[in-house]
């Protein structure tokens, strides 16, 4: 447990001590926030710098190579998740501030580059002896076979929460605390994993998972010391860069413990803001009618008068319960 634990302190210090510098970095870059002219309760965000993932991916994949965690299967792997969608993110990024513009890779370059990624993080898992095409039913607390199902389940939980954090990150903070919590949740189910398999003598399994709490140890680490200057009022913005990576990580822990329904309970807020959104379009194109002031849902509380920390301390809270909730339940 202790290494684990360094993994979170070495992570946020790394970060906490590279974040100035990138920030000065950024705003010299001249990489800057462009807002959407309708969502005008947030032009005072614009021109902050952008591209703040960077901290955090670095944090993390300085702490994983000082803890020898490279030389793990899973914490290799779940690395080249994390720069993966951290890279696909950064051209999203790169291309809004060069174009000067709130859009950057088109919808469907983001889509299926997103799929590209999911389809190999998926077949690594399927092909993995340690993990499999099973995944966990909680409740029932057993294990259903999806065979080759497995491959389509997985790619649509990638792109879902890839997409889900990514519109979640809207507000200071919000993505970022709503992550923490997260991946503090998996940690445990992780955990659980991995006393769960020395307790059957899977010890080689244990080792690979031993490998992945290393890894999320240090993301918790490295998101903490990005929150300390993304918190409102955030001096840099995580970005497409993060919130994809992000979200990538957040798929790739779930299916690597074989635990991907949790994400129901244990990411309900990401739930909840893909929801919001499908819910908008549909009932607007079927009806011409709006059924929240405007989508993802904690912009319908900012447009009722709610303010920023509020949202973001409402959001956190309940995906703590959720969180509790799930790990009841596995």
């Amino acid at each position: 447990m202790i290494k684990y634990l360094l993994a979170v302190l070495i992570s946020f210090s790394v970060g906490m001590i590279i974040a100035p510098f990138i920030i000065k970095l950024i705003k010299r870059m001249n990489a800057r926030q462009t807002i959407l002219q309708y969502v005008q309760q947030h032009e005072a965000k614009q021109g902050i710098p952008t591209m703040g993932g960077s901290i955090f991916i670095l944090a993390t994949a300085f702490t994983v190579l000082v803890l020898d965690g490279a030389n793990n299967s899973f914490c290799l792997f779940a690395m080249l998740v994390m720069l993966s969608y951290g890279i696909l993110g950064f051209l999203d990024d790169f291309l809004k501030v060069a174009l000067k513009r709130n859009l950057g890779l088109r919808s469907y370059q983001k889509i299926i580059s997103q799929f590209l990624i999911a389809l190999i993080a998926s077949y690594f898992a399927y092909k993995n002896r340690y993990v499999g095409t099973a995944v966990n039913i909680p409740i029932f607390n057993i294990l259903i076979d999806f065979k080759w199902w497995y491959l389509p389940f997985s790619v649509f939980i990638y792109i879902a929460l890839t997409n889900s954090v990514n519109l979640t990150d809207g507000l200071d903070g919000l993505s970022g605390n709503v992550c923490c919590v997260y991946f503090a949740v998996y940690f445990v189910v992780a955990y659980m994993e991995m006393t769960n398999a020395n307790d059957l003598g899977r010890t080689l399994y244990a080792k690979e998972i031993s490998g992945l709490l290393i890894f999320i140890g240090a993301l918790i680490g490295g998101l903490t010391a990005f929150l300390w200057h993304n918190s409102f009022k955030a001096k840099i913005i995580m970005g497409d860069m993060g919130s994809m990576a992000l979200g990538g990580c957040g798929a790739m822990v779930a299916m690597l413990t074989k635990n991907p329904f949790l994400i129901l309970l244990a990411g309900i807020m990401f739930v909840v803001s893909s929801i919001s959104v499908i819910i908008q379009v549909i009932i607007f194109k079927l009806k011409r009618k709006r059924v929240f002031l405007m989508a993802p849902f904690h912009h319908h509380m900012e447009l009722k008068g709610i303010p920023e920390p509020k949202i973001v301390s409402y959001y956190t809270i309940i995906t703590f319960i959720g969180g509790v909730i799930s790990l009841i339940v596995m």
